[in-house]
């Protein structure tokens, strides 16, 4: 069982450019079958976490039934954002104290980070993400959400190639993997 953040990011970090658009992502070749594929992931993974932001870009652009069936959560001050008849938990506190419930959950698997560098930060700060995951899209944004908005060090494990994207798996080096800013 692990913690993973899993994401995409542009060559210069970024997850959304300022306009909160994903079209440099979704307009790019990867195989979700590929090395670091989707499918590989979700299949790994018991529960999900994300930001009240990504919440939000899932229900604007993909409507509909919640698409996960792993028991998720959103980390909000904001509960009504929560669509009706989405399964999913919010949460208003410390990543270190709902990370026992998100193992939990999972039932043995891993625990997914979603999306936000903002919420990766959070769980990065706790000491909590054992590994992260992030293809690289071949283009730079220059400005918009960060990828991991602190200072970490990480050490590479592991780099791959899937469609357009490089792909690398990182752990963290040292105890925790955070450093003070």
């Amino acid at each position: 069982m692990s913690t993973v953040y899993y994401t995409a990011s542009s060559l210069d970090g970024f997850i959304v450019d300022t306009d909160d658009s994903l079209g440099w992502l979704t307009s790019r070749a990867i195989d979700n079958n590929g090395p670091f594929g989707i499918d590989e992931l979700l299949a790994s993974v018991g529960s999900v976490v994300m930001g009240s932001a990504t919440y939000e870009w899932l229900v604007k652009n993909q409507p509909g039934a919640w698409m996960y069936p792993q028991p998720s959560w959103v980390l909000t001050h904001r509960p009504d954002i929560i669509v009706d008849g989405h399964p999913v938990h919010t949460y208003a506190g410390a990543v270190a104290d709902l990370h026992p419930e998100l193992v939990e959950a999972a039932g043995g698997r891993d625990v997914w980070v979603m999306g936000g560098g903002e919420v990766a930060a959070q769980f990065v700060a706790a000491g909590l993400v054992d590994q992260m995951i992030v293809s690289y899209a071949p283009c730079s944004l220059g400005a918009g959400s960060q990828v991991l908005p602190l200072r970490s060090e990480w050490r590479l494990a592991e780099s791959a190639v899937n469609g357009e994207f490089l792909v690398a798996r990182w752990e963290p080096a040292g105890e925790t993997g955070a450093t003070s800013p």
